[in-house]
């Protein structure tokens, strides 16, 4: 049985453009470091440089309408682009961007039209890069937990709080959050959902130190960061989707973010170690030469394709807007709970070599010394293993008498 995507001659000469666009506009120097959190400021301007490229030809966010700086294309048309931007080990956007591939959305579904003309448009242009704001030290898998405020004062909010695990390096435009604004209503009514100028009074950001750099989806986020707000006054107009009403919009980007908005690119590790193995020798004779390291290629590649082949079905069904039920979640758990055993497969076929960065030892300069690193960190961000059990239990209608319906998109 063949699952891949075909291609019409249209969408095919629509390729052939957009490898032509890539080949004289991708920058020099913008190749991307092993580990995010190297990349280098020189780095970071050529992939904004690239974003703001894309944007004007409306590809960076290319699903949304063109009067937002989208381009208005349907989901076949995408996945070209993003297939070609990976032959550079690119993607859309090429950069960590959560406020255009989560927030965007919700912006999109919740905003009103003049919130959406003044976020939503630089942000898909290129021009706003932004931060998600969602975790703090006593909520995480428990989003609705928080207790960052933001009290009404006028025409603006004021909030304090803390956030933690945010953003990457460099900096961004814009950040957006959940903050409670109305410590008297019940869990999941008292929420407001925010969007936050980066460099107001009041904000203080501060690097953590972490096990890795890295993220899961899109963009590897590279250093983490602390927010703090301390009395920022922050526009009323910022506020999405009306009054306590932060919840309702969160769970659009939480779909996104749980899986629904789907990987459709091969895994550039696994690809790496095949080749690895392939080409390497020890005794005399080539890794893949051992029949324990030829079964450990083969399961490697195998489960690897299976979340790819999972993530094209679960962007499609996203972005071409078709019902959905589990899918998101089911890719978010068999994603991260396989990045976990090809780590381990990986280092049963390398040895201990995978686990070193070392320049005179480490093999492929770095890249499977930060993938084990990496497959145990992914277990947690955009919700762990168990709550992605709980949401595909409940979208199947397993503990409720009412079927959890997956949030919106459009």
């Amino acid at each position: 049985m063949d699952f891949e995507v075909t291609y019409t001659p249209e969408q095919e000469a629509f390729r052939a453009d957009v490898r032509a666009w890539l080949a004289t506009n991708i920058p020099e120097g913008m190749e991307q470091p092993v580990d995010p959190g190297d990349l280098t400021l020189e780095q970071y301007q050529k992939s904004r440089e690239l974003g703001r490229r894309l944007g004007a030809k409306g590809w960076l966010y290319p699903t949304y309408p063109t009067e937002y700086g989208g381009g208005d294309l349907s989901v076949d048309f995408v996945m070209i682009l993003e297939e070609e931007l990976d032959r550079y080990g690119l993607h859309l956007p090429p950069y960590y961007d959560s406020g255009g591939r989560l927030g965007g959305a919700s912006i999109f579904v919740w905003g009103t039209e003049e919130q959406k003309k003044t976020f939503l448009t630089p942000i898909f242009r290129g021009e706003w890069r932004t931060w998600q704001l969602l975790s703090e030290p006593n909520a995480g898998s428990d989003l609705a937990g928080v207790q960052t405020r933001a009290v009404r004062d006028g025409d603006s909010y004021i909030v304090n709080g803390q956030k933690i695990y945010i953003g990457s390096l460099h900096g961004c435009e814009m950040m957006w959050t959940i903050v409670v604004t109305d410590p008297d209503k019940p869990r999941h009514e008292n929420l407001g959902w925010l969007m936050i100028p980066y460099g107001l009074p009041g904000i203080d950001v501060r690097p953590m130190e972490l096990l890795t750099a890295g993220g899961e989806g899109g963009a590897s986020p590279g250093l983490k960061h602390t927010v703090f707000f301390d009395n920022v006054r922050v526009p009323a107009f910022n506020l999405v989707g009306g009054e306590n009403n932060g919840w309702r919009v969160a769970t659009t980007h939480l779909e996104l973010e749980h899986g629904g908005g789907g990987v459709i690119r091969r895994n550039r590790v696994v690809d790496e170690f095949l080749e690895y193995c392939i080409t390497t020798k020890r005794d005399g004779d080539t890794l893949s030469k051992d029949p324990d390291v030829r079964d450990d290629m083969v399961e490697a590649y195998i489960k690897s394709e299976i979340v790819r082949l999972f993530g094209l079905r679960t962007y499609w069904l996203s972005h071409a807007h078709k019902p959905r039920s589990y899918e998101g979640p089911q890719l978010s758990y068999c994603r991260k709970t396989s990045a976990l055993e090809i780590a381990e497969t990986i280092l049963r076929a390398v040895g201990p070599y995978a686990m070193t960065n070392d320049p005179d030892w480490g093999p492929l300069n770095g890249l499977l010394e930060h993938y084990q690193r990496s497959a145990v960190v992914g277990l947690h961000p955009g919700g762990t293993t168990d709550i992605q059990k709980v949401i595909m239990a409940r979208r199947i209608g397993i503990g409720r008498t009412t079927q959890e319906q997956a949030g919106r998109l459009r």
